[in-house]
């Protein structure tokens, strides 16, 4: 089978990618074709299945379609249409056109992310709870008193607030980020990262405000007004205290379901691999100046897949 066909125009992702790391994806995606079809060198579908998975775990979905095609036909890889299934519905899911259509051809993705795909292991420390606040009488949803770290305890940021939004935005959330035990440096980074301090951004996906709400996520955290600053963050910060207790204060992870949803980051075992949720991640996490955070265990449960996130 010839090589796939150059893939159609891919929307800009909403959080563009570095462009060193553009380069970067390019240079190991061009070798590995020269190598899958031994253009100017050797053919050897090993080294192609390699750099291939080099580019598609820093999220480029014609890479990972490719690596589909490898895995399909056995081309320098052990032939697995679970394996194939899941490169395909990556680049599918990034919206590339050739992949959404092998998806009628493929079942589902393996539950196994393959293991050029897995983050190299990192020392965790033991998660960091707080204790839940005291709620008031007759009303389990709100804390008897705002900015509690634990019953009697004030929350303390660790983390000095830098951020170059406007001032307003900046003290709203300064006032508001203790009542949900986030740091406010998180928070500021997310709304930069997500709508760069615009009250009024509209994205394609209909996500509004300064951290972005789309209209599910509003509904469920009882925003009326998305495009009102203090509403809009509070909802942000609803949503962001869920995810931190989800995730088991694992900033990245938090990140990364705030951008692609926490339904991804579940199916993966981690960061999705998409470009855009990459480099929004990376992004937060150099503007936050942290990778772990304290979380409230009473707010829900962790997610299932955490054991084996922690685990690889």
């Amino acid at each position: 089978m010839s090589g796939p066909a150059p893939a159609p125009s891919q929307p800009a992702p909403a959080t563009p990618p570095a462009a060193d790391q553009t380069v970067l994806i390019k240079l190991l995606r061009d070798e590995a074709a020269a190598y899958e079809h031994g253009d100017g060198v050797e053919r050897d579908g090993v080294r192609a299945a390699t750099l291939y998975c080099q580019a598609a775990k820093l999220g480029d979905a014609e890479s990972q379609f490719n690596l589909g095609w490898l895995y399909t036909n056995g081309r320098g890889v052990e032939r697995s249409e679970a394996t194939a299934a899941f490169f395909f519905h990556a680049a599918a899911e990034q919206g590339y056109e050739q992949a959404k259509r092998m998806l009628g051809t493929v079942g589902g993705p393996t539950a196994d992310v393959p293991a050029c795909m897995r983050p190299p292991p990192r020392p965790v420390p033991p998660p960091v709870r707080v204790a839940a606040a005291p709620r008031a009488p007759g009303n389990a949803a709100q804390p008897a008193a705002a900015g509690l770290g634990g019953p009697g305890a004030p929350f303390a940021p660790r983390v000095e607030v830098t951020s170059r939004g406007p001032k307003y935005i900046v003290d709203l959330v300064k006032q508001m980020a203790p009542e949900f035990r986030l740091e406010p440096q998180l928070v500021l980074s997310i709304i930069e990262t997500e709508s760069n301090f615009d009250t009024v951004a509209l994205s394609p996906k209909n996500a509004r405000g300064l951290m972005q709400l789309i209209p599910e996520t509003a509904a469920r955290f009882g925003v009326r007004n998305s495009f009102d600053p203090a509403q809009n963050i509070r909802g942000g910060m609803a949503y962001l205290r869920w995810l931190m207790a989800y995730f088991e204060g694992d900033v990245s992870l938090v990140a990364a379901a705030y951008n692609a949803g926490e339904g991804a980051v579940d199916r993966y075992r981690g960061v999705p691999p998409y470009l855009e949720t990459l480099t929004y991640v990376r992004k937060v996490l150099t503007a936050a100046r942290m990778v772990d955070h304290a979380f409230d265990p009473s707010v829900t449960g962790p997610s299932p897949q955490m054991r084996a996130i922690r685990a690889r």
